[in-house]
């Protein structure tokens, strides 16, 4: 079986990357952008980085915020119409995962109406059409939706995420630019850290995992493990190297798939809006523990990548160093370490029924059920 691999057509990193975004948007002969960015960022100042660039260059464009922290399929219908009522040829989304998914959706129904109740787009879609074309601007470490063929909206009527893997989503030109991320206060910064670390972790651990997402998925696991404490101490050093660390996790988990870490995270943030770099980062420690079995030598790989001297450890020793580095990284950042103030006992059936349905479950490395989903939940509370 061929393994395939998608990235960007283009990428830009480090300071000032976004100053490359005139050139781009001249050179493919765009005319009017729809930029996507959420309230906050917005209010902020954030976006205005960018829409300072683009009144200089003079280029037209319209700003759309109707965007959730957990967008919904409203917010992608809104968005539907905005674009083609603004009659804009193409999107800038500034944001972490929530701008970007949206403006994803929103991109994909554009080029292919047929699929306007979004619903239909859960899941692998077969869409035959490119999205309107995109060029993203993280300003989170974390989601790296700007190079993944995924996104994740939520049906509020449902109280569930709907993951949508389309290689037609992926933006054209991603901008990560750690200057962008340099107003994101710590909590979030701790938080999508922890979601990019668990991208690179059950990435490299995914059913589907080979050469060349392990090459990524170690790396990008070093650079996490060295760099979010700092980013969250908003060093310079820290924000570039997460801001690295994260795209590169990107690039290896998009193709291969995650496991239910994400699994298990998803309804959390469909049910209460649990932030879900929060939710994965208390979710990874069990989860690691649970799949540990099913890994071979892949956590010794782990704990080295952390910064654990391996050196004379058998293999249950080097799984739990792996394991307890994980947990030592998020107690670091001020990640709470169980879910006993979020989950309510009388959801968890609905919860694991969510989990065991949700689109990443099938990648995860060791066969697993509602009832055992339903275990590790319980052991969290």
């Amino acid at each position: 079986m061929a393994n395939r691999f998608i990235l960007n057509e283009t990428s830009y990193h480090g300071s000032g990357a976004i100053q490359e975004i005139p050139n781009e948007v001249k050179a493919r002969g765009f005319h009017k952008a729809m930029v996507c960015s959420d309230p906050d960022l917005i209010k902020f100042g954030v976006t205005k980085k960018v829409t300072d660039l683009l009144d200089e260059a003079g280029l037209e464009y319209v700003i759309y915020s109707d965007i959730k922290a957990n967008p919904t399929i409203e917010n992608v219908q809104h968005g539907v119409k905005f674009l083609q009522d603004a009659k804009a040829d193409y999107m800038i989304a500034i944001g972490g995962g929530s701008s970007m998914d949206t403006a994803k959706a929103i991109g994909i129904i554009d080029k292919n109406p047929e699929f306007a109740d979004v619903r239909s787009l859960e899941g692998v879609a077969d869409t035959k059409n490119p999205c309107t074309p995109i060029l993203a601007v993280p300003t989170t470490a974390g989601t790296a939706a700007e190079v993944t063929i995924n996104y994740v909206i939520t049906d509020a009527q449902k109280d569930r995420k709907m993951v949508c893997v389309d290689p037609h989503d992926l933006p054209i030109v991603a901008f990560v630019d750690p200057d962008m991320m340099s107003s994101m206060p710590k909590g979030l910064t701790a938080a999508t850290g922890m979601d990019a670390l668990t991208h690179a972790i059950e990435g490299y651990i995914t059913a589907g995992a080979w050469e060349m997402s392990d090459m990524f998925h170690l790396k990008a696991i070093e650079l996490i493990a060295k760099h979010l404490r700092g980013a969250v101490e908003n060093t310079p050093e820290g924000r570039e190297g997460m801001a690295l660390g994260q795209y590169i996790a990107g690039m290896g988990f998009s193709n291969v798939g995650l496991g239910i870490v994400h699994s298990m995270a998803h309804p959390l943030g469909a049910l209460y809006d649990t932030p879900h770099g929060v939710a994965n980062a208390i979710i990874l420690p069990t989860v690691m523990a649970y799949n540990a079995p099913a890994t071979g030598t892949k956590y010794k790989d782990i704990a080295e990548a952390m910064g654990v001297d391996t050196t004379g450890m058998d293999q249950e020793t080097y799984r739990q160093a792996a394991i307890d580095a994980v947990k030592k990284l998020s107690q670091d950042v001020g990640i709470p370490t169980d879910l006993k103030d979020i989950v309510k006992a009388e959801d968890l059936d609905f919860l694991s029924e969510s989990a065991y349905a949700d689109a990443c479950r099938p990648g995860n490395p060791r066969e697993t059920s509602v009832e055992e989903i339903k275990e590790l939940y319980q052991s969290l509370l």
